[in-house]
C-alpha cells in the first residue's frame, strides 16, 4: 500500500464543510475521506472524492464514542485522522479527547482551551489581553430577555449560541443572524425566537459595526503540534450570502497581506499554547480604524479552501504534521487569488466596491480563480444537475434578499 494511503481522514459534521475538506486531502495525497454525519446529505454523497456514511443518532453524547470506536476498529490498519467540520464537533471531540486519542489521531486543543475560545465572553477576555478590539456584547438568557435593556447603540446584531437547537426549530421568518435597528426590532425579535419557536438557549447581542461585506476579514492559521505557527493566511470576503438562513456566510474572498495582523494572530496563538487550526473573523470599523474581533473557530469551513486555492493546502499542513512528522516552516501567505462558490454574474453585480470587482476580473482572467463546490474534476452527471441548479438559485436568493447598506455582521 503506497504511503499516502496508510492514513485515513474522518471527517465529522457540516457535508459542505467536509467537501472542501475532502477535496484538499484527495487533491493533496489522492486519499478518500470518510465522512460522517447522522443525517443523510445527497450532495455529498454524489462526490466521487470521498465515501460518505451516515450513522445514526452520532450527535447523541452516548453513542458518540461508541460509533467512532467501531469505525477505529474497522479500518485497524489505518492511522485515523479524525477531524470536525462544525463547532458542534470540535465541542464533541475535545470533550471525549482522551478516550479517542487511543484509536485517533486528534490535533485539537484541551477542552478547557477549547471551550474558553469558543464561548465569546470568556473569548473576549482573553483576546482583550492581546490588544484585540472587539464590538460590545451581551448575552440573554430565555429567563432574562423580556427585561433586558440592550446597555449600548442600535443597531445591534442578534444571534442564537447554540446553532445546533436552533438548527431544528421551525418558525416565521427565520434567519441565522438578525439586525435590530430599534428597541420594537429588538422585542419583535425577541418574541419570534422565545415565543414562537422552541428555542431556549441563550442569545448574544452585539454592537453592529457599519460597512459592506468587504470590510470583512478572515484569518486563518495553523499551529503545529510544537505550538509553533506554520502558516497564515487573510481573506478579504468581498461578498457574503444575505439570505434568511445563510446570511453571514462567505461566498467570495480574495487573498490579502498585512503582516502586522499576522504577527498579532501569531503571537496570540502561541502565546496560549494552541495546536491545529484557528478561523478568525474580523470587520474594519471605520469610526476608529481598528479591526474588530467577532469570533474564533476551530474548524474549517467551507471557505476555508480559500487558502488551498491559493497554493497552501491546509490538510497538508494537519496531515504531515500529525501523520507524516514533517518539519514545517512558518509561512506567511501572500500568493493573491479569488476564491467563489457564487456564479461570475452574481459576483459581479453584487460586489459594491468596483476597485474590487475590477481586481476579481483580472483574477478571474488570469487563471488565478477557485469555485472549491464546481470542481470540473469530480463531476458525474447527478452531481453536475444539483450543483448547477444551486448555482442558478444564488441569482434568485440575491435578487430577492441582498440590500447594500451591508447589515450582515457575522
Amino acid at each position: 500500500m503506497a504511503i499516502e494511503h496508510a492514513f485515513l481522514p474522518v471527517l465529522l459534521g457540516d457535508e459542505m464543510n467536509a467537501y472542501g475538506m475532502a477535496r484538499a486531502f484527495y487533491e493533496s495525497y489522492g486519499v478518500k475521506p470518510l465522512a460522517l454525519n447522522h443525517t443523510n446529505m445527497e450532495k455529498i454523497q454524489q462526490s466521487d472524492l470521498l465515501t460518505f456514511r451516515e450513522v445514526p443518532r452520532l450527535h447523541i453524547d452516548e453513542r458518540f464514542v461508541v460509533a467512532l470506536k467501531a469505525i477505529a476498529e474497522e479500518y485497524a490498519g489505518k492511522k485515523l485522522l479524525l477531524l470536525a467540520c462544525d463547532e458542534f464537533y470540535v465541542k464533541k471531540i475535545v470533550q471525549h479527547k482522551e478516550e479517542l486519542a487511543k484509536y485517533f489521531v486528534v490535533p485539537y486543543v484541551d477542552a478547557k482551551l477549547a471551550n474558553q475560545l469558543l464561548t465569546r465572553e470568556s473569548m473576549y477576555e482573553l483576546c482583550a489581553d492581546f490588544g484585540f478590539q472587539y464590538p460590545a456584547m451581551h448575552v440573554c438568557t430565555v429567563n432574562d430577555y423580556e427585561e433586558f435593556d440592550i446597555p449600548f447603540d442600535y443597531p445591534v446584531v442578534i444571534k442564537p449560541l447554540n446553532m445546533t437547537k436552533y438548527a431544528s426549530c421551525i418558525f416565521p421568518d427565520k434567519k441565522n443572524v438578525y439586525i435590530a435597528r430599534d428597541h420594537e426590532e429588538k422585542d419583535a425579535i425577541f418574541h419570534a425566537i422565545y415565543k414562537e419557536s422552541a428555542y431556549r438557549d441563550d442569545l448574544m447581542i452585539q454592537q453592529y459595526i457599519p460597512g459592506e461585506d468587504a470590510k470583512m476579514r478572515v484569518v486563518n492559521a495553523y499551529v503545529g503540534q510544537d505550538g509553533k505557527a506554520k502558516l497564515l493566511s487573510i481573506g478579504n470576503p468581498i461578498l457574503e450570502e444575505h439570505s434568511p438562513e445563510g446570511i453571514g456566510r462567505y461566498v467570495a474572498i480574495m487573498t490579502t497581506y498585512d503582516k502586522d495582523l499576522m504577527d498579532c494572530v501569531k503571537s496570540f496563538l502561541e502565546e496560549i499554547q494552541f495546536q491545529g487550526f484557528a478561523t478568525l473573523d474580523m470587520k474594519y470599523d471605520e469610526r476608529d480604524g481598528q479591526y474588530k474581533l467577532l469570533s474564533i473557530e476551530l474548524h474549517n469551513e467551507l471557505s476555508n479552501y480559500y487558502v488551498t486555492a491559493s497554493g497552501y493546502n491546509l490538510m497538508q499542513y494537519v496531515a504531515d504534521d500529525f501523520i507524516r512528522g514533517s518539519k514545517q516552516q512558518l509561512t506567511y501567505v501572500q500568493n493573491k487569488h479569488l476564491w467563489t462558490i457564487v456564479p461570475n454574474g452574481v459576483l459581479f453585480k453584487y460586489v459594491q466596491n468596483e476597485q474590487l470587482v475590477i481586481e476579481a476580473k483580472s483574477l478571474i482572467r488570469q487563471g488565478l480563480a477557485t469555485d472549491s463546490i464546481f470542481n470540473y474534476k469530480d463531476m458525474n452527471a447527478k452531481r453536475w444537475l444539483n450543483v448547477t441548479i444551486d448555482n442558478l438559485s444564488f441569482y434568485r436568493k440575491y435578487k430577492k434578499y441582498f440590500n447594500n447598506k451591508g447589515l450582515s455582521n457575522s
